[in-house]
């Protein structure tokens, strides 16, 4: 979050008069920060309105007298509803995505399908490779995203040059067996996917995106992933 909205979230009280709806709220706001305010959505909770701006959610009353930084969490239900928000806030178009620059595996008939973006040297995306061996009927598209080191980028332009491009990845995540290839073919695949990654605001890996556009960060584990693939499949019906 840009220093200008943290400062703005700390200051005292603002007095500003009582506002009436959404549109007042984000009127409001973008007038103290002086920056473009995505959305203003009113929340169940505390009679609190979301405000989703510089890529973060936070939290405002209907006067604008303070903003909250944080998560917020429901108290029934114990869910993070600040997570669920920003995995549905910053959904994509799937087929937005070019994926003539993944690297493509079928397993079954492929027709759940989903896309992740990985650094080689990501412990959280190995953990997540070992993870997504168990899974059937798939089609996985994987992005290479050397965004932790320039031995990523190294690892990922050999492992774009193998003549098997899937099981260079494999080989490399899961059972730690270094990739064959040179790194001396045309690379401009990953030098491109690096460029979508940063386009769509991906800041750490591995990051998922599902066929509904929705993505989630993070090493998933296997039964989140069986279960939001469930999801995306009860929807398509």
């Amino acid at each position: 979050m840009s220093m200008k909205l943290v400062s703005f979230a700390v200051a005292a009280a603002l007095s500003l008069p009582t506002l009436a709806d959404e549109a007042s709220v984000k009127k409001a706001l973008e007038g103290k920060l002086g920056a473009p305010v995505t959305s203003v959505t009113k929340t169940p909770y505390l009679g609190l309105y979301e405000v989703y701006a510089d890529g973060q959610i936070v939290y405002t009353d209907e006067k604008v007298s303070a903003l909250l930084v944080g998560s917020l969490i429901d108290g029934k239900t114990m869910k993070n509803v600040t997570t669920e928000r920003m995995q549905k806030l910053t959904a994509i178009k799937f087929s937005d995505l070019p994926l003539s620059l993944a690297i493509k595996q079928v397993r079954g008939d492929g027709k759940r399908v989903f896309a992740t973006f990985e650094d080689p040297n990501c412990g959280y995306c190995k953990k997540l490779a070992r993870e997504i061996t168990k899974l059937e009927n798939v089609t996985i598209y994987t992005f290479l995203y050397p965004i932790l080191s320039p031995d990523s980028l190294e690892k990922s332009n050999q492992i774009w040059c193998s003549a098997d491009k899937a099981k260079a990845w494999n080989d490399w995540m899961i059972d730690g067996k270094a990739p064959g290839g040179k790194g001396d073919c045309d690379t401009t695949a990953v030098k491109k996917s690096v460029e979508t990654g940063r386009k769509l605001a991906i800041n750490g890996t591995p990051t998922v995106f599902f066929a509904d556009g929705e993505r989630i960060p993070g090493a998933i584990p296997l039964a989140r992933i069986e279960q939001k693939l469930a999801e995306v499949a009860s929807s398509a019906r």
